[in-house]
């Protein structure tokens, strides 16, 4: 494929998107997320999850539960839970119970549980188009149970690419992030840019294997997103990043010896 086809493609959306000719936002496919005790911890307990390195995590007693023990070695790590107290109600009114303040609660992670199979560890990842342009750049592709906020991630570090969505473009946007991360070590937050480039990508490699158009509401409302916190409108976002988007998308369709020739913008 020449640069001129996916360049076309890239004008294409880019033209749809100016032009408003975009169907209605369509709501964002996932995993529904299974029950575990962890779907229902507030976001700082389930960033100190991520952080100890595991999508799931329990209590003793809830790992008995699931008839899964603890495996000899293995080391809790600690989040918050509400400490709650009684209180006496006025005359007349029943007790209630009040929010005191937080323990540390030990939990320990799958990692280092045995026994018992869980149901999530069915999960297979799907047979998607360019999977094998991620394991020959020696990044691993998993499924994850579920998603709590995000749709999946690309771990520069870990070199592995995890998804809570069966959806190619799902995969793709992560795909375009590992392809970036080669040409130009990816920021460690969240930059406007960049998830741009990734989504814009996205959906030219969507269109190219025959995803239907009706997806154009997908990546509009997530770049638009984006393009909102950088005070800017889709079209222009996009422009900004057009050149970087097509450079990625030539390091995924033509390979490794198109990268020596690449350099994408950064900042």
């Amino acid at each position: 494929m020449s640069k001129g086809d996916y360049s076309v493609v890239l004008h294409e959306i880019i033209e749809k998107f100016r032009s408003g000719d975009i169907p209605e936002a369509i709501a964002l496919s996932m995993f529904p997320i299974p029950n575990i005790p962890a779907a229902k911890w507030g976001l700082l307990n389930r960033t100190l999850m991520f952080l100890a390195g595991t999508e799931d995590a329990r209590g003793i007693k809830q790992w008995n539960a699931a008839k899964r023990r603890i495996k000899k070695g293995g080391r809790a790590f600690r989040i918050l839970a509400p400490r709650f107290k009684k209180v006496e109600g006025k005359e007349g009114d029943e007790e209630k119970l009040v929010l005191s303040g937080f323990l540390l609660a030990p939990v320990f992670r799958v990692q280092d549980t045995e026994g018992e199979p869980l149901e999530y560890e069915a999960i297979q990842v799907p047979d998607l188009p360019l999977l094998e342009v991620a394991q020959a750049w020696g990044i691993s592709v998993k499924a994850i149970p579920g998603n709590y906020r995000y749709l999946g991630y690309f771990s520069p570090g870990l070199k592995e690419i995890a998804l809570a969505s069966p959806e190619e473009c799902v995969f793709f946007h992560e795909l375009a992030h590992a392809g970036h991360n080669r040409i130009v070590p990816l920021k460690s937050r969240q930059d406007w840019k960049q998830e741009i480039v990734a989504e814009l990508t996205a959906a030219v490699l969507c269109r190219l294997v025959g995803k239907k158009a009706g997806n154009l509401g997908q990546h509009y409302r997530y770049i638009e997103k984006y393009a909102a916190k950088a005070r800017k409108d889709v079209p222009q976002a996009c422009l900004e990043v057009l050149s970087n988007a097509e450079k990625v998308l030539s390091l995924i369709l033509k390979g490794e010896e198109a990268k020596s020739s690449l350099t994408v913008e950064s900042g």
